[in-house]
């Protein structure tokens, strides 16, 4: 017999409604989605510092700013 634990409170997932099924499996197809998208930030986070360092090491390193 399958468990779900919400609200430690432990269910029997066979006993709940098929409404509360539903329920439940929308909920972990979000959480799924969630922790996918979180993945994804971390990745770009990851680009974004890579880029801003390649453009860091690309500007003049000289004293001052820059005359246009």
């Amino acid at each position: 017999m399958t468990t779900v634990t919400i609200d430690e409170v432990e269910y029997a997932l066979d006993s709940l409604s098929e409404d509360a099924k539903g329920q439940f499996a929308s909920l972990q197809f979000v959480d799924q989605k969630l922790a996918q998208l979180n993945a994804e930030v971390a990745v770009y986070q990851t680009a974004r510092i890579g880029y801003a360092n390649a453009l860091n090491a690309a500007l003049p390193k000289e004293g001052g700013k820059e005359k246009r």
